[in-house]
């Protein structure tokens, strides 16, 4: 068995701890991802089996993928307050349990549906667990493409090193928002809340990847079995 399949099986046996916290009547924020996309089809198989709840997608991908697996779908406009959203996440700061998300391109559509969820529940792999963001993922940067190269200089000028994501046919990756993204390498980084203010005043960015105390519950899939990390610092 590959190292591969066994992340994933751990990822898909995380994923199906996360939707056992799913009841009836609940809406969800069905995030974006790979490990998201175990999160959605373990949902599949609990609506199928009678389970009604309705999902709020991140994003198209998660969208389709739901749609084939039978579970109702809505939109924010339809059901503004979400009761629980399962997501994955780049990085996870495991004191804080502040996150870096966005290499999957959905971060403003996740970071809009986390911010209107009551408990928002982190999957991850052991792997993404850090002890400062920006110490293994870049740090995505949504951006306006009017005069992107201005907003790139501006990042770069805060000791950022943007670079412009680009899609499989080479051109600039487009969000599902319309949206360029700058993948900035950070390096560690020593105040993620600081980062958070200034990128969100910074003209032409639209959302950053930084989830500053959003997250309630990590479930990380180890080797070793399940572990879970609650917001507070307790660490059963």
């Amino acid at each position: 068995m590959s190292t591969q399949t066994q992340i994933d099986q751990l990822k898909e046996a995380a994923a199906r701890q996360a939707v056992a916290l799913a009841q009836d009547g609940m809406v969800l924020g069905l995030g974006t991802g790979s490990t998201a996309a175990f999160a959605v089809a373990a949902l599949g198989e609990r609506v199928q089996a009678g389970l009604k709840i309705v999902g709020v997608p991140t994003s198209e991908r998660t969208a389709q993928q739901a749609r084939s697996l039978g579970i109702p779908l809505a939109t924010l406009e339809e059901q503004p307050r979400l009761d629980l959203t399962i997501d994955g996440a780049d990085e996870v700061e495991v004191e804080s349990l502040a996150l870096v998300k966005g290499l999957g391109g959905a971060l403003l559509r996740e970071k809009i549906v986390a911010a209107a969820s009551t408990r928002l529940v982190i999957v991850v792999d052991a792997g993404k667990l850090v002890d400062r963001l920006g110490s293994r993922s870049p740090l995505p940067v949504e951006v306006v493409p009017f005069g992107w190269r201005t907003t790139q200089t501006r990042l770069q000028n805060m000791g950022l090193r943007p670079t412009l994501r680009l899609g499989t046919d080479g051109q600039a990756y487009l969000s599902d928002g319309g949206h360029y993204i700058l993948d900035c390498a950070t390096g560690p980084i020593a105040d993620p809340a600081g980062l958070e203010i200034a990128l969100a005043t910074t003209i032409g960015v639209v959302e950053s990847g930084l989830f500053i105390g959003m997250a309630s519950q990590v479930i990380v899939a180890r080797p070793e079995g399940i572990q879970t990390l609650q917001a507070g610092g307790e660490h059963p």
